[in-house]
Formats: structure tokens, C-alpha cells, sequence
């Protein structure tokens, strides 16, 4: 069985309308679709001893992701705070609280015995990329960012770098997965949103078509 760990940030998302809360963020996200898929997944990330924090912590329990080196911070959990507009979010507020984290060696050793990890630019690991990919394949997050200088940087350390293109278009896309691919990633994946996704290794570009579905919420 495939073994991956996410490390970095979770929070909830708070929905004005709904006056109600979810668990998320880009790794808890990734932690609970890997086990969905079959992986065996852990998180390592960070929450506080409140509502929000508790409810991150069943939501991943009830999962099965393997909190081995989750913790419990003081101060107060990320969040959110999600209204909508036109049919689509609109992110209204948002406050980090302890999700940003530096890891140490032993979340490290942890990472090391997985397959892959993953983290996100959201997650504020850039400083420590180089010491995760140093442990085990790298799987990041670059969100809607193509910057260069973060590309060359950050590209060489990847063997899955990500990027969020579904305001781009297809030749605007290519560009960039095969810029990151060119800068030293392995494998480059490109989301587009109704338009599909585009993987990307070397040279070589494969591409698949979105899965129309009724839609209940544009933040998934």
C-alpha cells in the first residue's frame, strides 16, 4: 500500500450563509482524498484545543489518517470566512493561527517513511522544502503562482509540483507546466478547473477532461 503523508495547514471554513463551519485546507484536503483513494495517509499539521480544532481532529479520525504527529498548539485554530457571490465563494476573512508550524526532526524521521509528502504554499514550509524533499519525494503545492524565481527555486525539489491554471489558457498552461518541468520537476500537474487537467513529465503533456457534476459548493 502506497504510504503518503501531508504536512502542513488545515483550518475551517466558516460559511456566513450557513452559520455553520467545515474542515479543510490544501493538506488536511490532501490527507483525506489520498485514504479515499486507498493510500495510507497521515497528517502532520497543527490545531488548537477549540471547537474548530476539534472539529479538524474527528473529521480526520473518522478518515483514518494517521495522526501519529499531529499536535495541539495553544492560541487558536486557522479559519476562513467564506461568503458567496454570483453562485461562486468569496473568501470575506482569514486568520492563520497555529497552522503555520515549523516541523522537527521528528516529524522529519516521520515524513521519511512515507512514499511521498506533500505540502502547499499555503502552508509556509518553503524554508524547510529542501529537508523534506531530502527525506522522501516531494509532493507541493504551488496555488495560482507562477513566479519565477519561485519556480526555479522550488522546481528542482519537486517530484509532483502543482499549480492552479483555470485562468489560463491552454497555451498559457503548457507554458507553465513545461516551465516547471524544465526548471527540475519530475512531474507537473495542472488544474483548469471546468476545462479538465493537464499532467506533465519532460516534454511529453496528457490531458483529461473535467467530470461534469452538479456542483453543490465552488470550494468543494
Amino acid at each position: 500500500m502506497v504510504r503518503v503523508a501531508a504536512i502542513g495547514d488545515t483550518n475551517v471554513d466558516c460559511y456566513i450563509s450557513a452559520g455553520t463551519m467545515y474542515p479543510g485546507g490544501n493538506c488536511f484536503n490532501f490527507a483525506v482524498n489520498a485514504g479515499r483513494f486507498g493510500a495510507a495517509a497521515a497528517f502532520v499539521g497543527a490545531v488548537a484545543d477549540d471547537p474548530a480544532g476539534r472539529l479538524i481532529r474527528r473529521a480526520l479520525e473518522t478518515e483514518g489518517i494517521d495522526l501519529t504527529r499531529f499536535r495541539v498548539l495553544d492560541g487558536s485554530t486557522a479559519y476562513c470566512m467564506i461568503g458567496h457571490q454570483d453562485g461562486d465563494r468569496v473568501f470575506l476573512d482569514h486568520d492563520l493561527g497555529v497552522s503555520h508550524f515549523q516541523p522537527d526532526a521528528d516529524d522529519l524521521s516521520f515524513v521519511a517513511k512515507a512514499d511521498a509528502a506533500h505540502t502547499a504554499s499555503s502552508s509556509g514550509m518553503d524554508a524547510v522544502l529542501s529537508a523534506i524533499a531530502g527525506h522522501t519525494r516531494l509532493s507541493y503545492d504551488f496555488a495560482d503562482s507562477a513566479d519565477p524565481h519561485r519556480i526555479e527555486a522550488l522546481a528542482p525539489l519537486c517530484w509532483l509540483a502543482t499549480v492552479s491554471a483555470a485562468d489560463r489558457s491552454q497555451d498559457e498552461t503548457d507554458e507553465t507546466v513545461l516551465r516547471i518541468a524544465d526548471a527540475g520537476a519530475d512531474w507537473v500537474l495542472a488544474t483548469r478547473g471546468r476545462e479538465g487537467a493537464v499532467l506533465c513529465r519532460g516534454t511529453s503533456i496528457y490531458r483529461i477532461a473535467a467530470r461534469p457534476v452538479a456542483a453543490v459548493d465552488t470550494l468543494g
